[in-house]
């Protein structure tokens, strides 16, 4: 069966699980996010206290009175006569088992002072520590979180309170603690910024950063990147990406190979680059891939050659995330939009030369109106010539990047966000000189509706087949079967999709893998394996013979926090995942 064949989804025939332990991934997440979280938050000590006196009861009772006193007369009133003072009135005597009424001075509780803390373990929430210093007076407590919302409480004396709050979006806000003693008219506040840990997104056209074939954005003469050599890459500040960015999402190319290798993209100076790869290469191809990295406090990422030999680099941005309130994410299973094979999306037949097709993304299958940008896996498959595409916004011009590239008879599908026109619509071009088919699978989308925000932590690997590590009991991932790993542990919550990098390897023939959220939980120990889930009819990456093929993944674990990876072709290969980061609404 060709590839052509087998990323429309033909052939379908039941397949088994081959289970991997779940305790690693889950446990692995789960320090992941912690670690990613905690890094933010602030601390305002005691002695930052203000403390102001508050109106007795007595002065309010006055303000009441004249606030309610109303004229007698348009005219004024004659002046009355002066009158002696009135002698001071003693205060009453306290009843028996009763204290005797404290004194109105806002000295009477010297001590009054908070201390207060914020930090978080979750993209949108924070864990606040209010420490109060006082006397033992009953007190009151109001917790401005600002964003609008507030909780109150009350304490008696010396008293440490903790309180969890969910903010909506990402962004920085001013919490603000305020402690009264209404006995001794007096209140402390106290408070900091506190900046979310996650990050919203904003789509940008594509525009390319990086292209050593040419010197663009190396700030040197041109010249391939050496074997275990690294190119920097400006971002913040670059191509209207504003300074403050925190991660970005690229479009990596590498082309000119001549050996075996692959690309890691990591944040640069001051950062460890990680052992986990972005893309990997062969002699003589050029491989795209999607990239969503961390940018370093310089503005700048780095793309680090692992191969042996010189290659060329090509960057194109298509968003950035930001701690301003922008865009969250939503995930979806994995549907297919555009077919020209069957005429899905878009007239059927294969995408002529130097063309474009428009296509309907807002407003349908699920999808809502007045989404920003959405992500994207798409295809090319059975190209008459060597070619690339690009996807751009419905009402944009067509960009100077691309989204991937092909050679003659080759199926190649990649990761792709793309910005969405007004009316909810995306165009595709194909920037070969002869036709080839195309196939758009939508699997989320970008919106100002959407909570979820972007989190990224340093990659780690969860699976590979090749080694018996990582809960794999050993063996290939074999045709036409499937591995579930869970993911989600149970301390995170609200984790709305995870990002993946996907590779497989040591391909026996063609095929295609497929990426979807499973519609099962894991068994628990001793329990009979779970039913073999739908078989997906839509395509992650696809492979020929001998390939190495990454693609990035932006996958959903669903309701029972479990993913599943199918092996859709009829021989069996390897299979490498690392994890990225998470996009979380809580």
């Amino acid at each position: 069966m060709t590839a052509a064949l087998v990323a429309a989804g033909l052939g379908i025939v039941p397949g088994t699980a081959q289970a991997a332990d779940p305790v690693p991934v889950a446990a692995g997440v789960a320090d992941a996010i912690a670690e990613a979280s905690t890094s933010e938050g602030f601390h305002s000590p005691a002695d930052r206290t203000i403390r102001t006196a508050l109106p007795t009861a007595v002065e309010g009772k006055n303000k009441a009175n004249a606030k309610t006193a109303a004229p007698q007369s348009a005219q004024a009133a004659p002046a009355p006569a002066p009158q002696a003072a009135p002698a001071p009135q003693a205060a009453p005597a306290p009843q028996d088992g009763q204290p005797a009424p404290a004194a109105l001075d806002a000295g009477a509780n010297p001590t009054l002072a908070v201390d207060v803390s914020g930090t978080s373990y979750t993209a949108h929430g924070i864990e606040l520590t209010t420490l109060i210093t006082s006397a033992d007076f009953a007190l009151g407590v109001v917790i401005d979180w600002g964003d609008g919302k507030s909780d109150t409480a009350t304490a008696q004396g010396a008293a440490e309170l903790h309180h969890s709050h969910t903010y909506d979006k990402s962004g920085e806000y001013q919490v603000k603690v305020t402690v009264s003693d209404t006995t001794n008219a007096v209140q402390a506040v106290n408070g900091g910024a506190f900046l979310t840990p996650g990050s919203d997104f904003t789509p940008h056209t594509p525009t390319r950063l990086l292209d050593t074939r040419y010197g663009t954005g190396t700030g040197a003469p041109v010249a391939k990147v050496p074997g275990q050599g690294s190119a920097r890459v400006k971002v913040a500040g670059n191509a209207a990406v504003p300074a403050g960015v925190t991660a970005v999402a690229l479009n990596v190319t590498v082309t000119e190979t001549v050996d075996s290798g692959y690309v890691t993209a990591w944040p640069g100076a001051g950062y460890d680059r990680p052992g986990t790869s972005n893309l990997n290469y062969t002699a003589g191809r050029s491989v795209p891939n999607l990239v969503i990295v961390p940018v370093g406090e310089d503005g700048y990422i780095e793309l680090y050659n692992g191969g042996g030999q010189p290659v060329d680099l090509i960057a194109d941005v298509t968003g950035y995330f930001t701690r301003a309130q922008a865009a969250g994410y939503t995930s979806m299973t994995p549907a297919r939009f555009v077919d020209t094979r069957e005429g899905l999306g878009t007239t059927r037949g294969k995408l002529a030369a130097r063309s474009a097709f428009t296509t309907g993304i807002g407003g349908l299958r699920g999808v809502p109106e007045g989404i920003t940008a959405v992500a994207l896996n798409v295809t090319v498959t059975e190209p008459q010539g060597t070619g690339h595409l690009t996807a751009f916004s419905g009402d944009g011009p067509v960009p100077t990047a691309s989204n991937l590239n092909f050679v003659a008879g080759q199926t190649v599908a990649n990761a792709v966000i793309v910005p969405v026109a007004a009316d909810g619509t995306i165009k595709v071009f194909n920037g070969a000189w002869l036709p080839a088919h195309v196939v758009v699978d939508v699997v989320g989308y970008y919106s100002k509706g959407s909570k979820a925000a972007f989190l990224p932590f340093t990659p780690f690997r969860t699976l590979d087949t090749r080694e018996e590590a990582y809960g794999w009991p050993g063996g290939r991932f074999r045709a036409r079967e499937y591995i579930t790993q869970g993911f989600t542990p149970e301390a995170a919550t609200g984790v709305e999709a995870y990002v993946l990098n996907t590779t497989v390897t040591e391909t026996g023939g063609d095929g295609f893998l497929s990426v979807a959220p499973s519609p099962y939980a894991l068994p628990a120990d001793g329990e009979p394996a779970a039913p073999a889930a739908p078989r997906p009819g839509s395509s992650t990456l696809n492979w020929t013979t001998g390939a190495i093929v990454p693609n990035l993944v932006q996958a959903s674990d669903g309701d029972h926090g479990v993913i599943t990876f199918w092996n859709q072709g009829y021989q069996d290969a390897d299979l490498v995942l690392d994890v990225f980061g998470v996009y979380q609404s809580k």
